[in-house]
This record gives structure tokens, sequence and C-alpha cells, in this order.
């Protein structure tokens, strides 16, 4: 059987297509539906690589029982997270006021206007060990429904009412928040296992950027030290894939060595960009082959032909969390014989006991020394790991997650001076270009060739990230343009001129009953963030396109958000650390526009270069060459025709 989801694009989405429950897609259609009927709506809010999605699709919206008293008593809608960010922000802060908490998938009680009166995230079939079922509960919601309708109803609009009220905070930025957030993350870092606090540990790549600007900008030894070690034991933990490469979700113990398995898009682009901030100041190799392991994995399992890149691989296999990356030792000696395989076992901490569910993670965490000597097995065990168990594979292509990946690789191509790179970033910027805008407008994603959602802000913030780190990467006034261009249609398109702050919907967006401003930076860097580090390097890079006034209510805004809990703003402190004490900035006045080839790989990522494509009495040519116009600190040195390369 099948129900309205057949025709969607979206896996997650199509995951349910064949559910005995009646689901429909956000839309119209579901919500006349409900007003028609007068029945309340379910919705439920996850995506396709999530562990407890499929739990709770296993045991309930597979189940017959609960699909009958989902389809006589409600109108069940399924909303793909990743698609639909704004339902998914209203909805999950709903969540988190009604339990405290929030996760996926989200499950939403709500009037056929959308309010909602009840909120959790994973519920039992049955109820077990203090847990509520989703049958009792869907029958005690469908009771309340009919016999005192009007309750609920009151309770809707006082859960709208009290969430409805628009951040306005702003203060006048200062610096120094930023000593502030690093004084609590030298208090909760953990010495011994790396990290913050204890488990579950999420990689938060943007804490480890904000910690080793820190140490850019002051010299903050420890700063450095908790971003290096940190790094380094998310690598040698089971959180790194040492098989196939890449990162998963997040640990769930305090030593990085149990992870949740899914492998998201984001969380290795942005763990390559802290690899290659870390590489750029240490110059410690073990930091660029992390970050180009890591690259190996992405461009080998995570981008399609067409050049754009996927969006995440699942944490369970034949049911099982984990079943694909898992090993007995007698597995690796049958495979690559007995010498080699005890080695490796030991090695990689493979071993009779298991370290999860009986069986091995391969990982370094015990290794002083990390080697090389192993790596000539790995693409025999690779693919026999491939063949032994199967891996979905969320197959839609994001924009805001593409874009992040697109900075990464920049970052990479200049530590590494690799052009494959540069190559893949720009072909995945024609990909965004092509497939997923249209006259000027962004969209959220495509697949099998649709593109679907007119885009969000953390669309347009986190493309015109990527296009700034193309232009940085190559001086190529193209991409500035286009950041220009995106910048401005954002601006119009969600920014709030009366209090400051981007909203995460905007006027050609569908109107949802509340529509927020994310501020805070969880697991990716929020829209707000990016679009005020975006409008910092603006206001250098084209100084003539007015953005300086926007920059300011954009800062003060985020200073005003951040003063209660600076340690979830680490994207906009890294950016602070950009308005208040600019790095160094390089004019240049080609000559030889091959002369300028370079420049971009022996340059720090926060370097603002500037290119003059004509001489001006300004910026005269001094001698007849290429002249360079070196400013920091807010002082500039005499015109040079040479450039000190790092």
């Amino acid at each position: 059987m099948s129900n309205h989801l057949k025709d969607e694009s979206s896996p997650y989405l199509l995951q349910h297509s064949e559910n005995p429950v009646d689901w429909y897609p956000w839309g119209k259609d579901a919500f006349e539906k409900a007003k028609k009927e007068n029945k309340p709506i379910f919705l439920s809010i996850g995506y396709s690589t999530c562990h407890w999605c499929h739990v709770m699709a296993h045991e309930s919206f597979e189940d017959q029982s609960i699909a009958k008293i989902l389809n006589d008593y409600f109108i069940s809608i399924k909303v793909d997270k990743e698609e639909r960010p704004d339902v998914d922000s209203i909805y999950m802060a709903v969540c988190q006021a009604f339990t405290g908490s929030g996760g996926w998938p989200t499950s939403i009680f709500m009037t056929p206007e959308q309010k909602p009166f009840f909120a959790g995230t994973y519920f039992p079939k049955e109820s077990r060990y203090g847990m509520m079922g989703f049958k009792e509960l869907l029958l005690r919601i469908h009771e309340k429904w009919i016999s005192n309708q009007n309750e609920l109803l009151h309770s809707a609009e006082a859960v709208v009412s009290a969430l409805d009220q628009q951040n306005t905070t702003s203060a006048s930025a200062d610096i120094k928040l930023i000593e502030g957030a690093i004084t609590l993350y030298k208090r909760n870092f953990d010495s011994k296992n790396g990290g913050f606090g204890s488990a579950p540990k999420f990689p938060s790549a943007h804490n480890l950027l904000l910690l080793l600007k820190h140490y850019e900008k002051s010299g903050d030894a420890q700063s450095l030290k908790m971003a290096d070690h940190t790094l380094k034991q998310m690598y040698k933990g089971g959180m790194f894939d040492h098989i196939g490469y890449g990162f998963s979700r997040y640990s769930t113990d305090e030593y990085f060595l149990v992870p949740h398995f899914e492998k998201m898009l984001y969380d290795n682009a942005l763990l390559i960009m802290a690899y290659c901030k870390a590489y750029w100041i240490t110059k410690d190799k073990f930091h660029l082959d992390v970050a180009e392991k890591t690259a190996a994995y992405i461009l080998r399992e995570m981008t399609s032909a067409e050049g754009g890149f996927y969006s995440a691989q699942d944490a369970d296999s034949d049911g099982e969390e984990g079943k694909f990356y898992v090993f007995k030792p007698e597995e690796l000696v049958n495979l690559i014989g007995k010498n080699e395989g005890e080695a490796f076992n030991t090695y990689f901490s493979i071993t009779d006991r298991g370290n999860f569910e009986g069986k091995s993670i391969p990982n370094l965490l015990k290794n002083e020394e990390i080697t090389s000597k192993f790596d000539s097995y790995l693409p025999r065990i690779y693919e026999y790991r491939k063949k032994r168990n199967q891996l979905h594979l969320d197959d839609k292509i994001l924009t805001s997650w593409n874009s992040l990946m697109i900075v990464a690789m920049c970052w990479l191509y200049r530590i590494s001076k690799n052009t494959k790179y540069l190559d893949v970033a720009k072909n995945a910027q024609s990909f965004i270009e092509e497939k997923l805008s249209l006259d000027g407008t962004l969209f959220v994603s495509y697949r099998q060739g649709r593109r679907n959602q007119i885009g969000f802000l953390d669309e347009y913030a986190s493309y015109i990230f990527a296009l700034l780190a193309l232009y940085d990467s190559t001086l190529d006034s193209q991409y500035l343009q286009k950041g220009v261009h995106f910048t401005k249609k954002a601006i119009k398109d969600f920014f709030d001129e009366k209090n400051g702050g981007f909203f995460l919907y905007g006027s050609d967006n569908e109107k949802l009953i509340m529509q927020p401003k994310e501020s805070y930076d969880g697991a990716i860097p929020s829209g707000n963030s990016i679009m005020a580090y975006n409008l910092v390097r603006l206001i250098l890079l084209a100084p003539n396109e007015g953005f300086e006034e926007i920059c300011k209510k954009q800062i003060d805004f985020l200073y005003g958000e951040a003063q209660h809990y600076p340690t979830g703003y680490a994207m906009f402190l890294y950016t602070l650390f950009d308005f208040f004490e600019p790095g160094e900035t390089i004019t240049v006045v080609p000559k030889n526009h091959d002369e300028l080839r370079d420049l971009p790989l022996s340059v720090s990522f926060d370097t603002i270069i500037k290119v003059c494509q004509e001489t001006s009495s300004e910026y005269p040519l001094l001698h007849d060459k290429t002249t360079y116009y070196i400013c920091k600190n807010h002082s500039c040195l005499p015109p040079t025709n040479e450039f000190q390369k790092n």
C-alpha cells in the first residue's frame, strides 16, 4: 500500500511512503482535510539517517493497529527536517518548551491551524519504563479532542503566544565576551580525553576554530592546547572511521570511542576546516593528514557525478546501529592473514571482548604513536566491509551543507596546494548555480532532477560564505560579485530592519505560526552567525556596497543574544574578533595577473585580499611592478613589490 508520500523526492519521506499510516506531506491538502473533518494533526519530523526515527517507524508507523488509530482519529503529516528547517525550528522550540529538551523524531500534536498543544520526541509503542506508550497517548488525545476540544484549543493559543516573542535583545558589542567564553571552555575542558564536559561529546568544530583564533590573536597557549588535543583525540577514537575515513555524528561516551554512527556532510565539512586551521597554525602534518583523509571519504562516497555533495550516511545496517563499522578479530585474520591480521587487530584495538556490543570499533586511543604501515590493508578491508553490510545513503543535495563543504575544500586547497580540492569546490558551486538556483533565488534541496523549497536564511548565508571562500582562493572577482548580489537579496528578504538580525524564513517563503530568528550555534553555526561573518568580510572586500550599518546592527543583535551563554555562539565570537581586531588586509595592484596565482595560498584564511583591477591615484604601481599595500593592527606599511610568503 502507499500513502500521499509516494511522489515526494525526500529519502526520509519515501522511507514512509508504504507505511499503513496515511501520511501527508506538509501542505494545504492535509490542513484542509483536518479542518473539514475536525481532526487534530499528528506531525512527525525527522531525517533519513536518524536511528530513533527508524526505531519509532518500525515499532509504530509500520504497525497496523497504530496506523488504524492515526488514520481514524488524526491527520498525519511527515516532514524532513533538512528540507523544511522552518517547520523544524518552530516545532523543535515547541518540543523543548513542553519537555525541556528536543531531538528527532519530533512528535507534535496540533490543531488544523498548525497550533501545537502537545509535544515529545520518541514514544515506544506500548507504555514502559515510565514512558507513556504511543498507542495510549493517541487514544488519550483523541478522547480529549472529543470531550474537551476547547481546552486543547486554548492550550494551543497559549503555547503560540508564549513562544512568539520576537528576540529583540540588542547590546553595544565589545570584545570582552570572547574572554568570558574562553574561561568557560577552560573550565569544562577534559584534559585527559579531549573535548568539553562529559558524554555525549559533539565535535562542535566551530568551538575549536574559536580557540585556534584566540591563540592566534592572544598567544594563549592553553587555547591552542585544548583545540589541538581535542582534534587528535577525536581522530584517534572510534568517532573517526579508520577503515573508510570520515567522522560520525558524535561520541556517546567521554572518550570519543563509541560514536553515534551516522555520518553527516556538515560535520565533516566543519571538521575539515578545523583541521586546516590547526595545520595552518601548528604546521603539524597530523592535522593535514586528517583533513585529507576526511576529504578522501567525501570524494569517494559523498560526491555525485554532477558535482554536488550528498547529505548523510545512516547509522544502521540491517536494522542494527553500527553493524557496518564493527569487527571480530577473526574477520581480519581471515582476510589479510594471521600475522598481519593479529598485528592489525592489536594496533586498532580489535579484541575478542570487543568495545561495542561484543564487537570492536577500530580505534587508536591506546596508541602513543600513529603509523601508516597498516594503510596498505585498508582498501581490502574497506571492500570487504562494503560487501558484508549495506549502508543507506541520503542522496539529496542541500545548498547550505554543500556550501560548507565548498568552504572546507577551499581551505584544504590553500594548505595542501593541491588543485584537486579547488576543482571540487568550483564544481560544487557550479552545481548550486545550475541546479539549486533560479533567477537569483536559491532553493533548499535537489534530488533526482528536482529542486525543492525556496531557500531560507541558511541557504543564503552559507552560499555567500562559499562564494567568499572561492574568491579568497582564486581572487576571481566573479565570486565576490555573486557574494555581494546574494547578500543584498538576503538583506532584502530576511533582515529585521527594526531590531536587527535575520529571520529564518523570508518574504518568499510560506508564512507559519511564528517567524523565528535562529542565533545559537548548535551542530551547525546559525545563519545569523554566518551572515555576521560574511558582512564583516564584505565591508572590507566591497566597501562601496553600503553594508556597514547592517553589519553593525547584526553584530549588536548577536551580542545581545550571546551574553547569556557565550560558548553557544562560537561562530559569532570568531567573527567578533575580526570585527574589533581585523586581520591583515592586502590590496594588490597587479602588473600581471599571473603573479596573483599563488597569493591566496600563502596567507591566513582570515586575511582580506583586495585586487585593484586598474591602477589609481590611491593605489599606484610602485616601480611599474605589481604592488602590495599591506595594513594590519590599524596601521599600513609602505607599498612594496615583494610579498613575503608564509
